[in-house]
């Protein structure tokens, strides 16, 4: 959701900014724009259309600067259109563009600002908040920007990570960043922001990671950073220079259609190199002090979004069944504006696929307050605000994931959460060393196991040349399975644009079954556990109703094809692993019938990838 990418250089990085949009697209984005300092003054290009037609854009125009800012705007205040699009301007004196300003965030009192500013006569020529900043930088600049943006920042209320340069200043660029991330990129003779370290592979790997409340100044080949200290002064502070090495090669397409099949079929490595190392059970997986958190541990509460909520829903009946510690899994966006009874001994697990989830980072820090100091994060990026602000981690080896319909970063959070469980189990005395054993086996099976289950696509295909002509689906799952199924109709939601919901099975009778006709499909996910024979009773209930089933059955569930009822038979049960199997050919459904429908896969509508505001 929304990038910012900014330098100071003495070549041209009009390139360089372009191509760091281009490298954030994967965050999903309406709008983008660039701006530079050029003969003395500001200009900007701007577009509704993708970075590729930006680039035109400026190659056309003949845009060049060693100073510039460029944005990529996933709409909140404003429609998608060119004059609500990033770089905002705020005007001189002498009627020219001053001040040039990019932002990820949302300002909360930007109406209170707005009345302020206007009153004091500055025009505004759109509907954003992030316009209120521009011209806050302006009203207070008397020569030093970054002192402007220091006393701007103090009248903020919210989230951002703004970029900003002034006409009067050329080659420097001042970013401030709180509640949104923002990175510095250290180069030789040259300086750079960007909102994720990403958009700058190629160009540096020197990075630091912007603290909450920092202000950062950069020039040609220095930088200075000032930090919010505990009595709200700003004071100058050293912030670690990291090498990290965010390669773009793993955001090439290769053969496949679009990044989120590729992303299905990389699940099997992903899945082992998230288990490479992993030669037993152990707290300390997560961390050198996770043994004590693990063993104080009355309780577990899981905070997530999304995708990663459905994965924390599986891992709680996982956590309740094999280690017996009670589990509550909340809707990070939920859970800080409802009153709770909190625990000090609770282990608080966030899941963020991409580590900058602004709603689970405020349900952390909430949590903390309330006095839970145990906390631990499942992520995909080492490097992420979550890890940073959580006491333990474990960091899946996904690799990029660029398709904004998550796949590949939900199956590794399912091992990562499965390793948790044993570890919790393990510490609780719940796990024998034969019960160990046999876990390690399976989940170093896994790779294999999700390798059969995609040789399974051409049989998926074909469904999905039926589903693409739906509006309507019915998703059903039972116990464990059902947060699979919840899984399974998101997919399709996301990226089909059908509307699908999901229902525990035995649910059907107590409302949803009044949807079921002919014209509605059922999938059904079908494994040989406990629930298999009143899963059953739930499909003769759609059957009886005229409705549809698809059915992916494990093979040994005696389920046939019959009139009304099409069966996929997955290759093999998989005990307690199940979901990790079962989710995979729904991944496939939601997929081919996204590319049936001819809808932007990768890319769809009025979604984003990181989702960096509440």
């Amino acid at each position: 959701m929304c990038g910012i990418v900014g330098a100071v250089s003495q070549r041209n990085i009009v390139p360089i900014l372009v191509q760091g949009l281009k490298r954030l697209e994967y965050r999903g984005y309406d709008s983008c724009g660039v701006a530079v300092h050029q003969d003395g003054l500001l200009r900007r290009t701007r577009s509704t259309s993708r970075v590729a037609e930006l680039d035109a854009q400026v190659a056309n125009e003949a845009v060049q600067s060693g100073t510039g800012i460029a944005h990529t705007r996933w709409a909140t205040h404003g429609a998608p259109a060119v004059h609500n699009a990033h770089p905002h301007f705020s005007t001189g004196p002498n009627g020219s563009a001053r001040i040039a300003l990019v932002h990820n965030g949302i300002i909360e009192n930007h109406d209170e600002l707005r009345a302020e500013l206007q009153a004091k006569g500055f025009v505004f020529e759109s509907q954003t908040d992030t316009e209120v900043i521009a011209h806050l930088v302006n009203h207070l600049y008397d020569g030093d920007l970054f002192d402007a943006v220091q006393r701007a920042t103090q009248r903020l209320k919210g989230a951002y990570a703004i970029a900003v340069f002034c006409r009067d200043e050329p080659q420097r660029v001042v970013g401030a960043r709180e509640g949104s991330p923002l990175v510095l990129g250290v180069g030789q003779g040259e300086t750079f922001l960007a909102s994720d370290a990403m958009a700058l592979a190629g160009v540096t790997d020197q990075i630091v990671y912007l603290d909450e409340g920092d202000i950062v100044d950069l020039q040609l080949g220095k930088h200075w950073i000032v930090g919010r200290q505990s009595d709200g002064t700003h004071r100058a502070v050293q912030r670690e220079v990291r090498t990290v090495h965010a390669h773009s090669g793993a955001a090439e397409l290769g053969p496949y259609r679009h990044y989120m099949q590729k992303e299905i079929f990389e699940q099997p490595r992903a899945i082992a190199d998230t288990l490479d190392g992993v030669s037993n059970v152990a707290p300390e997986l997560f961390g050198d002090q996770a043994f004590k958190a693990f063993k104080d541990a009355e309780q577990v509460l899981i905070l997530a979004c999304g995708t990663s909520y459905y994965s924390g829903s599986v891992a709680k009946y996982w956590l309740e069944s094999i280690a017996r510690i009670p589990t509550s899994v909340e809707i990070a966006s939920e859970y800080r504006y409802r009153d709770s009874v909190p625990n000090p001994k609770t282990l608080v697990v966030t899941i963020s696929q991409s580590g900058e989830t602004a709603d689970t980072i405020a349900a952390l820090k909430h949590a903390r307050a309330l006095g839970m100091a145990h906390t631990l994060t499942i992520c995909n990026v080492g490097t992420s605000a979550m890890v940073r602000e959580c006491a333990h981690a474990f960091v899946t080896r996904a690799g990029v994931e660029i398709g904004v319909a998550s796949t590949k970063a939900f199956t590794t959070q399912l091992v990562a959460l499965f390793l948790m469980t044993l570890a919790l189990a393990q510490t609780r005395g719940r796990l024998t060393e034969d019960e160990e054993a046999g876990h390690l086996k399976a989940l170093r099976h896994l790779p294999s196991a999700v390798q059969a289950v995609l040789a399974l696509e051409p049989q998926v295909i074909a469904w999905a040349e039926e589903f693409a002509r739906k509006e309507n689906a019915l998703f059903l799952g039972r116990g464990l399975h059902y947060p699979v199924a919840l899984e399974g109709a998101l997919k399709l939601k996301e990226i089909s644009y059908i509307h699908a919901e999901a229902y525990p099975a035995g649910e059907l009778k107590h409302g949803p079954l009044a949807l079921v006709t002919s014209a509605m499909p059922v999938v059904t996910v079908a494994p040989n556990d406990a629930l298999l024979e009143k899963l059953k009773s739930n499909m003769q209930e759609v059957r009886a109703r005229g409705g549809e089933l698809f059915v992916f059955a494990d093979s040994d569930t005696q389920i046939s094809s019959g009139p009304g009822v099409h069966v996929i038979r997955m290759p093999e049960h998989y005990g307690a692993l199940s979901p990790i199997l079962h989710v995979v050919p729904l991944q496939l459904l939601a997929y081919h019938t996204a590319c049936a429908r001819g809808t932007d896969v990768d890319k769809p509508r009025n979604l984003a990838k990181s989702v960096t505001v509440e």
